[in-house]
């Protein structure tokens, strides 16, 4: 009986090895569970934040893209409008060199015929 007693306790001190092994084993998975789920956690903040973050750069590239077709647009039409004038003002002062000749023609006294 001593011999199965023995054997018994050899038994149960193996089993109770066997099951605090086993806790260990859950504590230590349960350990890495908790950070897994804090940096889930973290890493979905930081989502949040960045879309929020993205939102706000696409909203603010949106008026500048907008704001700088206008620039553009006005510049265009600055620009034409400016070649319009250069044009304009060559006219006027080749018509009014052509004018300035003929009245100077005009007035000049004119030579007798001999």
């Amino acid at each position: 009986m001593t011999q199965q007693a023995a054997a018994l306790q050899t038994y149960n001190n193996e089993l109770v090895k066997c099951i605090e092994d086993l806790c260990s084993t859950r504590d230590q998975l349960n350990r890495q569970i908790r950070q897994e789920e804090d940096e889930k956690e973290r890493l979905q903040h930081d989502i949040r934040v960045l879309s929020e973050k993205l939102s706000q750069v696409n909203e603010s590239l949106a008026q500048r893209l907008v704001a700088r077709a206008n620039l553009d647009r006005t510049i265009a039409e600055t620009e034409a409008a400016y070649t319009k004038i250069l044009e304009s003002s060559q006219s006027l002062l080749s018509v009014l060199k052509q004018e300035a000749g003929n009245l100077s023609k005009a007035t000049e006294p004119r030579k007798k015929a001999h």
